[in-house]
């Protein structure tokens, strides 16, 4: 688990591997943590590790984006 805290925009990012994104013990850390930053006025992301691969699903979003978006 990596917690990235940044002050001046009063952010905090939880980055969690796959397996940490699946072992019960660490998602019930998550609880106190988020709770603690949010009185503290903090906006809280967790990010969840995905289970594909990693360079397929940036080229299938890249191709969608050029055709919707140009």
């Amino acid at each position: 688990m990596e917690i990235k805290r940044e002050p001046a925009s009063k952010t905090v990012e939880i980055w969690l591997t796959q397996v940490e994104g699946q072992d019960t013990a660490i998602q019930a850390r998550l609880k106190p943590l988020y709770k603690k930053y949010k009185a503290q006025g903090y906006t809280v992301a967790i990010f969840y590790s995905g289970t594909q691969d990693l360079a397929t699903a940036t080229s299938d979003l890249l191709c969608y984006n050029r055709k919707h978006l140009a």
